[in-house]
């Protein structure tokens, strides 16, 4: 067993505040505020998403994979609102004083993701608390000024679009909380990248530039398709018709609900996905795809706002099928 933190002074600059470096506004964690600087012309996009174990993860993940979803989901926001990442603080709350051992691999799993991410910590605060290993991280982004891609901006008649897959976490938390069931089912390549898009999701940075040039509204999907293109839908007074078969699949995905067709269930109403789904007017469709093109991601065009009110999942006939409420819901 690993040696457990003695203090906070000693949790904070001997695994925190090297991660601060190289932002100087971050005054190397040794004060009580951090500094933030937005260049003129700029506005600054903040955010604030939570994760806790038993709630968003468990907790004998490993400590790394915790630090990098609890900024990935972060960074997921920002990025869906066509802002660039810089900065973020973080609050620590542990059960305990953990080990050395913990605390160094949370500490790589933050530099791995504010690398990838292109941010910095700047501060935060460490607690104690006699409830579960929470991790709460407000992140700050960069937009031009008055170019920030707002979620309820959307129209009747714009077409709807996703980046990457779906369903993927939620049938990766299954195949995470249950590996033996699907032993059977898939390879152990296809399990580890299910799992992956479970535990390491990848907030897509590479489409920033393209959704603020064309984008007339968009979220994160977080909550599930239905339940986060019921909020576009909404607030711009129409209905999402989402066509299933544009809906994209990864190939361990498809493998699944050709097994089993109710796991379609976790493509239209699981969360954690953190894909970018978004609207984009139909005069601007054609230079949208040109755009688009060079992007390194997958981007699928799913369905259209029209009148009406709430979402409608349809089959190659047209049919309607029966999807309920759907999406994550904290309270729900």
């Amino acid at each position: 067993m690993s040696a457990r933190i003695e203090n906070e002074t000693e949790l904070i600059q001997t695994y925190l505040a090297p991660l601060a470096a190289g932002y100087p506004g971050a005054l190397g964690l040794k004060d009580d505020a951090a500094i933030v600087t937005v260049e003129s012309g700029l506005e600054l996009v903040v955010t604030t998403d939570p994760i806790i174990a038993g709630v968003h993860f468990f907790g004998t993940d490993r400590a790394g994979d915790i630090a990098w979803k609890a900024l990935a989901c972060n960074i997921s926001d920002l990025a869906a609102k066509g802002a660039e990442p810089f900065a973020y603080t973080m609050a620590l709350a542990l059960p305990e004083a953990p080990e050395k051992s913990w605390m160094a691999a949370f500490a790589r799993g933050l530099n791995e993701a504010q690398t990838a991410f292109g941010c910095h910590l700047i501060g935060g605060d460490t607690d104690r608390t006699p409830g579960p290993l929470s991790v709460s991280i407000t992140a700050f982004g960069k937009v031009p000024l008055g170019r920030t891609v707002k979620r309820g901006t959307a129209k009747i008649g714009d077409h709807l679009f996703v980046t990457g897959t779906l369903g993927d976490s939620a049938l990766g938390l299954d195949v995470h909380r249950d590996p033996k069931r699907y032993a059977g089912l898939l390879s152990s390549d296809d399990q580890i990248f299910l799992v992956g898009r479970y535990l390491r999701p990848a907030p897509r940075l590479e489409l920033i530039p393209v959704l603020r040039n064309f984008a007339s509204a968009a979220l994160d999907v977080s909550d599930g398709l239905v339940k986060d293109a019921a909020r576009i839908a909404s607030a711009a007074g129409a209905r999402a018709m989402i066509e299933v078969k544009r809906v994209p699949l990864s190939p361990p995905a498809r493998q699944l609900i050709a097994r089993d067709p109710n796991r379609m269930t976790s493509v239209t109403a699981g969360g954690d996905d953190y894909e970018v789904l978004f609207t984009v007017p139909t005069n601007r469709v054609i230079g949208f795809h040109e755009a688009a093109q060079s992007l390194p991601i997958q981007i699928s065009e799913i369905g259209k706002l029209e009148a009406g009110q709430g979402v409608a999942v349809v089959d190659e006939a047209g049919r309607q099928l029966q999807i309920g409420s759907g999406g994550y819901d904290h309270f729900g």
